[in-house]
């Protein structure tokens, strides 16, 4: 990969030699040190222990033990002396929730000139997207080949240069260039991004092909999820894009994509040589497309909780900092050994016992920050981060008014916290909170051992960086106490046999002083940001703050 100055590892290599002498030895003020030293390991454990009890069901939205958490997560809010800030003086905001499947009987056709018809199998060849907003769709239009659906000028890209697709549908490749900085190709190679894409360039649909000859196109048997806003429109869905822009999104096969680049005379191998290379290959299809497929909806509610830490400063009171954690997990499914209620103990029960903690935290502090905090343990991620979409495109102050989130998902406590990587803080000017809490706290910082996770995009600090909002989220970093500096591997290990199965349980591998760390780590750099009399700013010509932030 070139070496790029805004890359997460040049960024973790030089972060500390960045930034003033002042930010590399900042101490926190002896209140602040002794709250922190007031974090319970067992206080954490209890919180996960309760949240990933058998009697939650797994945490599952619209659920009974969903609602079971809800309470005992507001319940501690109140005890911390957190103010509500949900609907209507509550800590709650209603998430309306609606779960799409396509019905049997849909059909997909290719018609190539001179050739006639033909048509495809469903399930084998291809699969519809649900579309949450029309329950009839059909579609009849021209096809273009658009590379990985990517625009991206500041890196002198464009999978759509010299490609008209007004009218046409889009067939592109999940991936992103070998060139691109770990986190932009995570996002580059999103749906939602691509869709946007693809709408911004005129096109009604978007078809997901795969390269790989043996794999199924995608399973969407038990249906995609969106999020329905007060007029019961669609207002937020990682498979469909609201607005209506796009009236198609579909997969089909790796035989497919081949057969369609034949009829341009170029073929796969062609085409993935060119873009290995990071040089795009777009190329018109003489081939039409006909689609039709039927939707049915279930539409029912879930909330985030959301309290509120009033800030000590008479004007930057009216800002907010967001300390959040997704509060779902995947209710009861398919038995793994025997057990087939999904607990979520470290995804994310860890996670909202962080975000308590960081609540309790604040509570001990007589001089309260200067912004406001706001504490938001959102509904829906494991449904496609739909509850912090929610949150973050709706949220209960005035958006503007929302300055950073620090988000904490699975921060996977099963052995000592020695360095982290903080995903997202290298496009903003949080990267320097970031050095200055770590720092404090004898941390070192470092770049993403597992880059090909995409886990940047995969977690709710996502929603608000699309909403233009500096987000960030810590994960675990490579450093061991014995000097092997492999922890990705233990983490590799332990996520093969436990993560999203029922053995996420209580009973699990846990360092709880570690989680203790965390809390000690995210509370820090959240106060820092809720002090400084600058709010934080994207970086000069930063991808994400080119396409999210303010114009």
């Amino acid at each position: 990969m070139p070496d790029f100055s805004f890359s997460l590892r040049a960024l973790a290599g030089s972060l500390l030699l960045a930034l003033p002498a002042a930010a590399q030895s900042y101490q926190p003020a002896p209140a602040v040190t002794t709250a922190l030293e007031q974090v319970e390991p067992a206080a954490i454990k209890a919180h996960i222990q309760f949240l990933a009890d058998d009697r939650l069901q797994g945490r599952q939205p619209g659920m009974p033990g969903y609602q079971l958490a809800v309470d005992y997560v507001t319940q501690q809010l109140k005890s911390f002396g957190v103010k509500p800030a949900g609907d209507k003086g509550s800590f709650v905001q209603r998430v309306r929730l609606r779960r799409a499947v396509v019905q049997a009987g849909n059909t997909l056709s290719l018609q190539t000139s001179g050739q006639g018809n033909t048509p495809l199998t469903a399930g084998q060849d291809y699969v519809f997207y649900p579309n949450p907003a029309a329950p009839s769709v059909q579609v009849e239009a021209p096809l273009a080949f658009a590379g990985y659906g990517i625009t991206a000028p500041a890196l002198q890209y464009d999978d759509y240069a010299g490609l008209d697709v007004k009218g046409k549908l889009v067939v592109v490749l999940r991936g992103a260039p070998r060139s691109f900085p770990s986190t932009v190709a995570a996002a580059s190679q999103d749906l939602l991004l691509i869709m946007q894409n693809a709408a911004e360039h005129g096109a009604v649909g978007v078809v997901v092909a795969t390269t790989n000859p043996k794999a199924k196109v995608s399973n969407l048997q038990r249906g995609a999820y969106s999020v329905l806003d007060a007029q019961s429109q669609v207002a937020a869905s990682r498979t469909f894009l609201p607005g209506g822009a796009l009236q198609l999104v579909a997969s089909v096969s790796a035989d497919v994509l081949q057969n369609l680049l034949r009829t341009a005379a170029t073929d796969t191998s062609q085409v993935l040589a060119a873009l290995r290379q990071s040089r795009p290959a777009p190329v018109a299809l003489p081939v039409r497309m006909q689609a039709r497929f039927a939707t049915t909806y279930r539409d029912f509610d879930s909330y985030n909780v959301v309290g509120q830490i009033r800030g000590s400063d008479k004007r930057l009171r009216r800002e907010y900092v967001v300390h959040s954690a997704h509060l779902d997990h995947l209710g009861v499914a398919a038995p793994v050994q025997g057990d087939s209620i999904y607990n979520g103990a470290h995804d994310n029960a860890s996670g909202v016992a962080s975000v308590l903690e960081i609540a309790r935290t604040y509570s001990r502090l007589k001089q309260k920050p200067k912004r406001s905090i706001l504490l938001v343990l959102q509904t829906g991620e494991e449904l496609g981060l739909l509850g912090s979409a929610y949150f973050a495109s709706h949220p209960t102050v005035p958006k503007a008014s929302i300055v950073a989130d620090v988000n904490t998902d699975m921060p996977t406590i099963i052995a000592p916290l020695l360095s982290v990587v903080p995903l997202g803080a290298q496009h903003s000017s949080l990267a320097g909170p970031v050095a200055q809490a770590a720092g404090a706290l004898g941390l070192t910082v470092e770049a993403d051992p597992e880059p090909e996770q995409n886990r940047f995009i995969r977690s709710d600090q996502y929603s608000f960086v699309m909403q233009g909002i500096p987000a960030l989220h810590i994960k675990y970093g490579n450093r061991t106490a014995d000097g092997r500096n492999n922890l990705s591997e233990l983490v590799q290990k332990w996520r093969a046999v436990t993560y999203h199965k029922p053995q996420d349980d209580i009973n699990g591998l846990f360092d709880f002083e570690a989680g203790k760390k965390y809390v000690q780590l995210n509370f820090l750099i959240g106060y820092l940001v809720a002090n400084d009399a600058q709010r934080p700013t994207w970086n000069a010509n930063d991808f994400f703050g080119q396409r999210f932030g303010p114009k």
